[in-house]
Formats: structure tokens, C-alpha cells, sequence
């Protein structure tokens, strides 16, 4: 049952079923991407709701858990164009945005597409490529286009970058400067899974070929774009605004907190309750939604003095603030 000091002031019938429609075919693309990630729900679902808020979803974890599988099978699930970048030391930004290249036979340079131009792009271990090569993806990841040599190219939709990062105690790893960690609306990690996950996981990954090449879309392109469409539609009453700044605000004036939560961080948090709101078929934003996805959202954002994980001190924030209706 709606609650008053959520819900919109009037019942909108065609996005209701809008909505109903959205959350049987997200229902769906989780199934089906649970035929190859196994035992992994809870992560494949916050990674589709942050890019149906047209967010960027980093992965940190070590090697090995799954983490390009789920970026192929979600490309494949959504039936859109997927490239992978192998970040190492020696890439070049030119080698990620393309270049210009001087054509012989017309006496002319032309562009050279990059593997950016894509629409699920992986990078893969981040962290391996030097700061410069590094910051070939800030403008592309906020704007969505690439200028090369004063010419903008713009990208076709939806451009979302699924990025992968080894921890930084592993070797050959570089720190990711504050500006390339807040173009992700997300930082989520896939751990390893239960133990009766990972023998069904042998079970489906022992055979002749990789799982991934025969999965079958659910949804095409134009369907996950319709769902991103509908994520501005769900309400988000003033009681819930108040809520969210009072949250940022109350980690901005913690002396804890070195580097606190950016204004685009405000935005995103809000954009990726809406779709959650979404996910439960609503069409209004809950202060539960906010908290469900807050850490994934902010943590990785901060810079803390301490012991204490971002994480868990997102967690205890929460607890302290409060909700006026």
C-alpha cells in the first residue's frame, strides 16, 4: 500500500503498467544471467540497477570470480554490442579512443574508431594502466562522446563501462585518482560463491564450450533503453530528498570523513533508488531503497581516517539519520 509521504499525489495507470512490465523483464534478465553466474543474484541485480540509472559498475575483487563472465552474459542477455580492453602498463590513450590515420589513396586522415565505441564496454583491470591511459576514459564515461585532436565523436547509446580492478596489495597495480573513481556510480564486489554454487558452477562450466556462447538474449537494445526512459517517471517525494541530503551532509561534517561524498554522488544515489523502486514495482522512491544500495554507492567515493571500512561506516551513518515525513 502506497504511504502518503512517499507516494506520487496521483496514481499514473499507464506507468503502472509500465512498471509491471519493466519488472517481469528484469526478473527475466536475472534468471537468465543466473544460468551463468551461479549463486550470484544479489550482485547481478545492484550491477543491472546501476546501469538502468545509466551508471558505470566497478568490480573489485581478485581474479577468477567471475567478473568478465558476468559482463558477456549480461552484453548477451540484453542483445547489445560488447568489446573488452585488457588494461596493462603499456596501453596507450590512443590505443582505447582510436586516432587519426593518414589514408594514402585520398590523401586524407581519417578516424579510426577505438574499441570504446561499443555499448557494454569491459575494462578489464583498471588498475594495471597508468594514470594517463586512465584518464582516456573521464570524458567518455561522463559525456558519453570522445574528442581526438579537437573533434567530438559522439557514442551510440547505451554507453556503459563495467570495469574490473585487482586489489591493490596485488602487484603491478596502480591507484585509481579520486576524479576516475567518482565517474562510477557503483563499486561492487563478487566474492567468492557458497560452496553448493560452486559445484553446480562445475557442473555447467566442464563442458565443450563456454556457457556464455550459448545464452540467449531476453531483452534487445531498445527494450534496456526504455528502462533506462522510465527511471526519471518514478517519484521521489521532498521527505526522501531531505533524507539523502541530510545523509551526504551528515558524512560531510564528520571529521572522519577526509573526502566526503561529491554532489554527482547525491544524484546517483537517488537515480539508483529509483530504479530499485522500479525493480519492486513502485513507482515511488523509499528511504529503504536509498539505504538498500547507499554503501555501494558512496563507499567507494570517500577517503576515511581509521580503521573503520567505507562500507561499514556508510552503515553506521544511516543509523543516525533520521526521516522527517
Amino acid at each position: 500500500m502506497a504511504q502518503p509521504a512517499y507516494s506520487r499525489p496521483n496514481r499514473d495507470e499507464a506507468l503502472a503498467a509500465r512498471i509491471q512490465t519493466f519488472q517481469q523483464q528484469f526478473d527475466a534478465v536475472v534468471a537468465n544471467i543466473g544460468r551463468v553466474i551461479l549463486g550470484k543474484d544479489d550482485v547481478v541485480r545492484k550491477v543491472l540497477l546501476c546501469m538502468t540509472a545509466r551508471g558505470h559498475v566497478l568490480l573489485m575483487d581478485v581474479p577468477g570470480t567471475g567478473k568478465t563472465m558476468l559482463a558477456r552474459a549480461i552484453a548477451a542477455t540484453i542483445s547489445s554490442r560488447f568489446r573488452r580492453i585488457q588494461f596493462t602498463p603499456d596501453l596507450l590513450p590512443m590505443d582505447i579512443t582510436g586516432s587519426n590515420v593518414f589514408n594514402l589513396r585520398t590523401k586524407q586522415f581519417e578516424f579510426q574508431q577505438g574499441p570504446i565505441f561499443t555499448q557494454i564496454l569491459l575494462a578489464d583491470e583498471l588498475n594495471r594502466a597508468t594514470p594517463k591511459t586512465q584518464s582516456a576514459l573521464l570524458e567518455v564515461m561522463a559525456e558519453r562522446q570522445v574528442t581526438v585532436e579537437g573533434r567530438t565523436h559522439t557514442l551510440e547509446p547505451p554507453f556503459q563501462v563495467l570495469a574490473t580492478m585487482n586489489p591493490l596489495d596485488h602487484d603491478g597495480t596502480y591507484v585509481l585518482p579520486a576524479a576516475q573513481l567518482d565517474r562510477f556510480t557503483m563499486q561492487l564486489t563478487m566474492g567468492f560463491p557458497p560452496p553448493e554454487a560452486e559445484m553446480r558452477m562445475l557442473d555447467v562450466h566442464l563442458g565443450n564450450r563456454p556457457p556464455v556462447d550459448d545464452l540467449q538474449s531476453v531483452i534487445d537494445i531498445d527494450t534496456f533503453l526504455a528502462w533506462q526512459e522510465t527511471v526519471p517517471l518514478v517519484y521521489v517525494s521532498d521527505v526522501v530528498k531531505r533524507f539523502v541530503v541530510d545523509l551526504v551532509n551528515a558524512i560531510r561534517a564528520d571529521a572522519r570523513a577526509l573526502a566526503p561524498p561529491s554532489p554527482r554522488a547525491t544524484l546517483m544515489l537517488v537515480r539508483v533508488g529509483q530504479a530499485t523502486a522500479l525493480a519492486a514495482g513502485r513507482d515511488y522512491l523509499l528511504p529503504d531503497d536509498v539505504k538498500a544500495i547507499a554503501a555501494d554507492v558512496l563507499a567507494h567515493r570517500m577517503l576515511l581516517a581509521g580503521n573503520a571500512t567505507a562500507h561499514a561506516y556508510v552503515h553506521e551513518v544511516l543509523t543516525g539519520v533520521d526521516v522527517h515525513p
